[in-house]
């Protein structure tokens, strides 16, 4: 076992004294160590209760003769971050959290390692993690919060940022503002909807790294508990079979996955992270795989923020494996941690609930969640979550508005300077501009609020949150900050979208683009600390910002 290395040889000595300090015995000694990293934290609502998760995996780990050792992963909120300098943090947290994870495995040599995870970053931090040392793994993803309620209507975090937009058009006062505030997010667990979280738990289920019913089971659900305890003792089997990461999944899995993310709508986020996370797994896909199952698999399952289901809707009609079960006819058969194949799982599934999860001949859109547009705006291509987006924006030509930042963007919107006919264009937000590629919540959930999501577009080298709607279309590449068409739009520039087309252009030649972009002073932001480091290093949206 890799833990031999610390605890086998009378060399071994010094190690042992100090793993004696932590309470260990002799027999302790002869189990597998098996590492648990726990994003635990009291700030983030998807995290609050890990303990108790990790706990329960612990006590799975124990039954089944391992050795558990907690250590911390740190987590950030996406919607505490938002709107301020924090959001330049959250996706630079995805490889801090990846980086972690390995430092304490390899450090400390062990033999199998379970991700106790839940929000945006963490968790496809951790399966970086697991696809770069491809050391025995399983991800535990914490589930979704509870919708809140207002009356008969279902709230989320999305709604608050929605009442924003319309308190900022005279629509409400702000005592409706405060009431949705208060309702909107009822206690623990991922924000209810199927934003970026939510939509990698499904993922992670998908690709194999997380027990069936995992990602659909809510936080508040008993059975998480029991999915917890045993992710433990499956962990244990799979250090002592020595079953890795690689040997579970491949790049039909990652194919799998993007099949399932057009199926339920899930995130623009993911066109980040499953690049990113294939290629740590040896077997990289590219937002070409996105565009071609995008044209494939249609949208079968409308979770907000682009229908009015929630997770827990989606888990009631079967979760990811009656989804599974409606595309088993165009899945690949990969592996699992469960021991059963993807088609194993999905054969032997149901749908409970038809209208929720529907039939590929009867989708709520006849293509994919995701669409990823190219043009001479977006040369690497760039993507829109067309779930989202009213029939009214699927084709839309707009005249340009141009910012060089998203609070200069956000005081247009709010100050009413954003009419309809518009394409609000915001650039310098990309991976290396910002740097880290802030999400862009609030202008997309102002434009919504402020009665504009069927006649103004939003367009950026920047990100989306998982909650964003309408015709937003982000990871412009390249990005302005290296040099790229976006940086060369001017206000009054005309600028064409065809969603069906698959093309986001600008009324400019080549060579009006080139000569615009000889004479562009680039935007420098004073970057200092893991900023600094993160540009010197990080790709463009369209490579994932994967660091090469």
């Amino acid at each position: 076992m890799r833990s031999d290395a610390v605890k086998k040889g009378i060399e071994k000595a010094p190690a042992r004294s100090l793993l004696r300090a932590d309470g260990l015995t002799d027999e302790d000694f002869e189990k597998p160590f098996i590492g648990i990293a726990n994003s635990w934290n009291e700030v983030v609502p998807g995290h609050i209760h890990l303990n108790e998760l990790a706990e329960a995996v612990k006590e799975g780990i124990t039954e089944a003769g391992g050795k558990p050792f907690t250590f911390g992963v740190p987590a950030l909120c996406d919607g505490i971050a938002m709107g301020h300098n924090g959001m330049r943090f959250s996706l630079i947290s995805r490889e801090v959290i990846s980086d972690c994870c390995e430092v304490m495995v390899e450090g400390h040599a062990f033999d199998g390692w379970v991700g106790v995870t839940n929000c945006d970053k963490v968790t496809p931090g951790m399966l970086m993690a697991a696809g770069r040392m491809n050391v025995p793994a399983i991800m535990l993803t914490g589930g979704a919060m509870e919708v809140g309620k207002d009356g008969n209507e279902d709230l989320d975090l999305q709604s608050v940022f929605e009442a924003l937009g319309e308190y900022s058009a005279g629509k409400v006062d702000e005592k409706h503002v405060i009431n949705i505030e208060c309702k909107a997010c009822p206690g623990r667990g991922s924000c209810s909807g199927l934003f970026t979280a939510n939509t990698m738990a499904c993922l992670t289920e998908t690709i194999g790294m997380s027990l069936t019913g995992c990602a659909t089971s809510i936080a508040t659900d008993k059975r998480k508990l029991d999915i917890a305890r045993e992710t433990g003792r499956k962990i244990v089997e799979l250090a002592k079979k020595n079953i890795k990461p690689r040997d579970i999944v491949n790049k039909a899995s990652f194919r799998n996955a993007i099949r399932v993310d057009m199926a339920i709508g899930g995130s623009t986020n993911t066109a980040l992270h499953i690049p990113a996370i294939s290629k740590d797994f040896g077997t990289p896909v590219s937002l070409d795989d996105f565009d071609e199952i995008s044209r494939q698999v249609p949208h079968i399952t409308s979770l907000r923020p682009a229908g009015p289901y929630s997770i827990a809707d989606l888990d009631s009609a079967g979760g990811i494996p009656a989804v599974l079960n409606r595309l088993i006819d165009v899945l690949e058969d990969t592996p699992t941690v469960n021991g059963k194949s993807v088609k194993e799982i999905a054969a032997s599934s149901e749908v409970s609930n038809g209208e929720i999860i529907r039939s590929s001949d009867n989708p709520f859109h006849k293509q994919g969640g995701i669409a990823v547009l190219k043009g001479n705006l977006a040369p690497e291509g760039s993507v829109i979550k067309q779930a989202a987006v009213s029939a009214e924006m699927m084709k839309f030509s707009g005249t340009a508005k141009v910012f060089d930042s998203e609070d200069e963007a956000t005081d247009a919107i709010v100050s009413g300077a954003i009419v309809p006919g518009d394409v609000v264009v915001i650039r310098y937000e990309g991976p290396k501009g910002a740097p880290g590629m802030p999400e862009m919540l609030s202008p997309t959930s102002l434009i919504i609020g402020r009665g504009l999501g069927d006649s103004v577009a939003l367009i950026t080298d920047g990100r989306f949150s998982g909650a964003s709607r309408g015709g937003a279309i982000g990871h412009v590449s390249p990005e302005a900050y290296e040099g790229g068409p976006i940086a060369a739009v001017r206000n009054g520039d005309i600028i064409d979208i065809d969603i069906p087309a698959r093309s986001l252009n600008v009324r400019l030649s080549d060579g009006e683009i080139n000569e615009r972009l000889a004479k562009v002073k680039r935007i420098e932001r004073e970057v200092t600390g893991v900023q600094k480091k993160y540009r010197k290093l990080v790709t463009n949206g369209a490579n994932g910002a994967y660091l090469e």
